[in-house]
This record gives structure tokens, sequence and C-alpha cells, in this order.
């Protein structure tokens, strides 16, 4: 028997930087199933409509990643999406390239961006050269040092998590959810000898500047949870290179003010942060601040059950010097 259809409305990004001024929507409806792939449906745009409309796709069974795109604002694969929840939550499908790379044609971005980031981290065993390995023989691991990987075998680098990241679209310097997912993956490989170097070096180039959003494991198909594995980096960054700049030492300058009173102190934490020659030159700003919020530079009371966040601490703190 054939599935039940109804009318959905989609609204598709259209845009040739070598010909158009700005981009525009081509307003189509389609007579759908419930279950029909976003894919499909530009699919059949394309073959019936506009054959004009361009896109990327290739095995339509979520494994190539090649039809990433933004579909009603959420970065996802367009033949994993389906159009009946889309139709259901927003009324409508809104069809648009992936953000925070170029349009090259409607759909389809230019992902060189996406793909230097990733060539940066050095993607590649380093093995000890003093130490070759046998010809024809392999280099074991054990099953928990495979473990250790966590879910990060499983990405696709379709760029989604990339599209839906701020903090590339902030600041360019930062190499991406899925480029620091993948550096985790060498930095806990048993046969890596580069481990150290890795985490002194991806510090500077941007490791801080992740906002904690989780938009990015939001975005990912694969549910490889780069936003996890950024926080796992961190932890190992500062555990192999200390509190060596701005990001590492607010992130344990932050975990002490809350350690101590339950509460941040904020004229502390600005003072770990960026040491007190820095904030000295930070004082025209500090005194318009404490103009219009002298708390802030105040030293904070203790919250009412302090003693309960130091305990939680003390619980984190023996839980991962156990792991």
């Amino acid at each position: 028997m054939a599935a039940t259809t109804v009318p959905i409305p989609f609204e598709v990004y259209r845009f040739d930087p070598a010909k158009d001024k700005a981009p525009r929507y081509d307003r189509v409806t389609l007579d759908l199933a419930p279950h029909t792939p976003v894919l499909t449906a530009l699919l059949k745009i394309r073959t019936n409509t506009d054959p004009s409309l361009t896109l990327r796709y290739s095995c339509r069974s979520a494994i190539c990643g090649s039809c990433a795109m933004v579909i009603n604002s959420k970065s996802r694969l367009a033949c994993q999406t389906q159009v009946g929840a889309e139709f259901a939550k927003h009324g409508k499908i809104v069809v648009e390239p992936m953000r925070n790379q170029p349009v090259v044609r409607d759909l389809v971005v230019d992902q060189q961006p996406f793909w230097n980031n990733y060539r940066k981290i050095e993607p590649h065993l380093k093995l000890d050269p003093t130490q070759p390995m046998p010809v024809g023989k392999e280099n074991p691991m054990t099953p928990a040092e495979v473990e250790r990987f966590k879910e990060t075998p499983r990405c696709i680098a379709c760029a989604a998590c990339y599209s839906a990241c701020p903090a590339v679209e902030a600041d360019p310097a930062f190499p991406g959810p899925m480029a620091l997912a993948k550096l985790y993956r060498f930095v806990v490989d048993p046969r890596d000898k580069d481990t150290k170097n890795r985490l002194v070096r991806i510090q500077p180039d941007g490791l801080w500047l992740c906002l904690r959003c989780h938009l990015c494991t939001e975005a990912c198909p694969k549910d490889v949870q780069p936003s996890e594995r950024i926080r796992d980096l961190k932890e190992l960054a500062i555990a192999a290179a200390g509190t060596s700049e701005a990001g590492s030492r607010h992130a344990v300058a932050f975990k002490e003010n809350i350690g101590e009173a339950g509460v941040l102190n904020e004229f502390k934490l600005v003072r770990q942060t960026y040491g007190t020659m820095e904030m000295l030159k930070q004082v025209p700003q500090g005194m318009k601040i404490a103009r219009k919020k002298p708390e802030l530079i105040k030293k904070p009371h203790p919250i009412e059950g302090v003693e309960e966040v130091k305990a939680i601490y003390r619980a984190l703190d023996t839980e991962s010097e156990d792991r």
C-alpha cells in the first residue's frame, strides 16, 4: 500500500557568486511521504523543477558525509533527515549551505578551511624514529587501549560540526570540533610518540576557544561527541604542559574559585588568568566596571553549603586520579 503523502513547502537557498548579487530562496511545495529524506526531496526538485540546483551527495546512507547542509537552522545530513518531523516542527523546510565555509554555488561550499585545520593537527601516527616498526608485523594494542579512542573513529568528516560551531565563526584560528576530536584520537594512541608536543602546540592554536555550547555534538550524525573530546583534550593539555597560557590558567582558576567559596571571586579570577602586569594594563576598563558593579571587586562571602561543594570537588579529584 502506498504511503500517505502530504504537501510540504521547501525554501531552498540559491546563490551563484559568479552571477548573482545576493542569495535568494526558491519556494517549492512537494507531495511527500513523511519518511522521505530531505536529500530525496532536493533531488526531486532538481529533476522536476530546476536542473541547475547544485548540491553534493553520494552514498545516501549517512556514510560518506557529502550531503551535510543546514536544514531549518541545524547542521545535519540531508540523507538522514526526514521531511515529516521537520515539517511537523517548523511548518516548512528551509535548506541552506553549511556555515563557516564560503559558498561555491547553492548548497555546495568550499571546504578548504575545514580540511586545512584538519591537516594542521598532523592526523597520522608519529612513531619513534629510533625504533622503526619491523617490516611485515603489526603494532598491536589491547582492547582497553582501543577503548580510549572512545567514539572518534566513527567520524565521517562531514563538517556538520564545523558548520555548527560558533567558535569557528568568531575566530578562524579555532581548529574546529572535528580536528580536535581527531587530535584526541592520536593523543591517546599508545603507539604515538609525539603526545606532549601535540598538546603543547594546540593550546595557542585555539584549544581554549571552545565555548562548551555542545552544538557540535548535537550536529554530529555519528555521535562522536566532539565537545566531550575537546574537554578531555583540555584536561590532558594541562596535565602535560601545565597552565601555559590564559585559557588553561582561566580554567584552573575558575575551578579553584568555586572550590574555595562556591562562588566566583571575579577580581581574583582576572588576576589569576592574565597575571598582575597584564591586569594593570586593564585598569581603566576595570575602573569603569567597578563603578557600575562594585561587588565584582569585593571578595565574595562563601555560599551556604560551601562544604558540600568542596566535597563534590574532592570526589571528582579522586575519580580523576583513579582513571
